[in-house]
């Protein structure tokens, strides 16, 4: 089984996780009812994408 030869430092552990962290997702203002939406889909508030209604809401 492998084991290390040496002890690994607290701060070459934390350079090498300074790239392991969350990435905020694309978000952008949707043209018709001006909500936060994921970018590239159908917005869940008014069912909308690129102006054209695609999905029929209660909301609409």
């Amino acid at each position: 089984m492998a084991v290390p030869q040496h002890r690994t430092s607290k701060t070459r552990k934390r350079l090498r996780r300074t790239h392991f962290k969350l990435s905020v997702p694309g978000m952008v203002e949707c043209p018709e009812c001006h909500e936060m939406k994921l970018s590239h889909r159908v917005c869940p508030n008014c069912g909308t994408y690129k102006r054209k209604a695609v999905v029929a809401t209660e909301r609409a």
